[in-house]
């Protein structure tokens, strides 16, 4: 699965690999892969990603359109 939400919202917020890589403390190269899908994102790297993009799981898996859960 290639996460094209997660290089879109790198790229939204004029970010790039290494700085996002940086921010979650992982390798440009390992954050590299989870944009392209050639390999699963951890659960603990998802959750970060979602956090630190004030966004839902869901919508990083396009599982739905809405950024934000609503309570």
């Amino acid at each position: 699965m290639i996460f094209h939400r997660i290089r879109d919202l790198r790229e939204d917020a004029d970010l790039t690999q290494t700085e996002i890589s940086r921010q979650l403390n992982i390798s440009q190269r390992a954050y590299s892969h989870y944009e392209n899908g050639t390999r699963d994102i951890p659960t603990d790297i998802l959750i970060a990603i979602a956090d630190f993009y004030n966004v839902s799981i869901d919508y990083l898996l396009e599982r739905t359109d809405k950024k934000h859960f609503i309570h």
